[in-house]
């Protein structure tokens, strides 16, 4: 039953007050739902992320995390009915800041509303009720999606059977939120940036591109630079050109340009600005992440990754603490990599051996 898809639906009460209209929610499912609907699973993807998770068909192109969904695979689609959509505010296929307004017939741009992470779940919520899903045997998700996750959890604790939060925080650090803005300020110090209404017009490309190389910073450990970059110079170079212009002349240099200016032909910067705020305005910390529900059979994996620098393990630690405070099941691992952020998405062997276990003790309400 692999099929991508659209979900329209009429309005959306926000967070902030306002409400949006005319929603579309772009999704994708794999393999067959079973006869009471009990098998679904929510994929919430990370912050670059779309619905496309993974092929649809042999021959489509692959999907962010292609090397878990499938058959035998740990989200193994012979045995799940698995679900993705790009979230509220999003630039793949969802409703975002580069969606028409039909108010005006123009681009929303910057009209268009706040979103938040709530706000994010509350319109796959809808999806979930319009596929015909009661319960959720779990949702999943990785860095952004590791927060969707989270506010599943506060939420709607009694219309999930677990949830697999991964390499992410109850609430964004200092640090967090100061890389955040020095993205936003790249892309709205670019000259063609135009306060957000650039849609008729250049797209501020270079500044969207800076702002994607910052964040691909973070992405990457201190020794997985070390070990793809090192200083090695382009084109197998020996000797430096003593040059301070545009062309980049170490391999790291190269790198950066070359996902910065691949980021800018699949994203809207907007959708940035809109995203990054959704992030750093999230917390589920404390007080914050009290579960209102009776349902102590509720199971939780939390995973992280050593040498993880934009989400430190430490703070995906604190996650399982408060889960076990609450007196669930929660189940903490580390796995040791060297990919830094990424490894969510590269450590593909440990996370499946973790995450299968994990499943069948859910679908079996009993130990691993």
């Amino acid at each position: 039953m692999n099929k991508k898809d659209i979900f329209r639906f009429d309005c959306l009460h926000l967070k902030s007050g306002k409400t949006l209209e005319n929603i579309e929610i772009a999704y994708e499912v794999y393999g067959e739902p079973n006869a009471d609907k009990s098998n679904g699973i929510l994929l919430a993807h990370a912050f670059s992320g779309n619905a496309h998770a993974a092929k649809l068909t042999e021959n489509d192109t692959a999907g962010w995390w292609d090397n878990m969904i499938g058959p035998d695979k740990a989200f193994d689609t012979k045995k799940y009915f698995v679900i993705c959509s790009n979230v509220l505010g999003g630039c793949g296929g969802s409703s975002g800041p580069s969606s028409i307004n039909p108010k005006t017939g123009k681009e929303y741009a910057l009209d268009f509303p706040f979103i938040t992470i709530e706000d994010m779940v509350e319109a796959q919520k809808k999806l979930i009720d319009h596929l015909g899903i009661k319960k959720l045997l779990c949702v999943a998700g990785g860095s952004m999606g590791g927060m969707q996750v989270l506010e599943w959890i506060r939420s709607h604790p009694n219309d999930i059977a677990s949830a697999i939060p991964i390499s992410t925080a109850a609430k964004h650090s200092p640090q967090q939120i100061a890389f955040n803005e020095v993205g936003r300020q790249a892309i709205m110090s670019d000259i063609d940036w135009n306060n957000g209404n650039y849609y008729q017009g250049n797209e501020p490309k270079t500044g969207l591109s800076l702002a994607r190389m910052i964040g691909h910073i973070t992405y990457m450990s201190d020794k997985s630079m070390e070990t793809k970059f090192s200083r090695k110079l382009k084109d197998n170079k020996d000797v430096f050109t003593f040059n301070v212009g545009a062309n980049p002349e170490f391999e790291v240099e190269g790198y950066l340009q070359y996902k910065g200016d691949a980021f800018v032909k699949r994203f809207d910067a907007n959708s940035y600005l809109y995203m990054t705020k959704a992030l750093d305005y999230f917390d589920v910390s404390g007080k914050n992440f009290t579960i209102k529900t009776k349902n102590k059979s509720l199971k939780f994996l939390v995973i992280a990754f050593k040498s993880d620098r934009l989400y430190p393990s430490y703070q995906t630690e604190k996650i399982a603490r408060l889960l076990k405070l609450q007196g669930f099941d929660a189940t903490y691992c580390e796995i040791k990599s060297t990919y830094g952020h990424d490894s969510f998405l590269l450590e593909t062997e440990d996370e499946t051996k973790l995450i299968k276990s994990f499943l069948r003790s859910v679908e079996k309400g009993g130990e691993r």
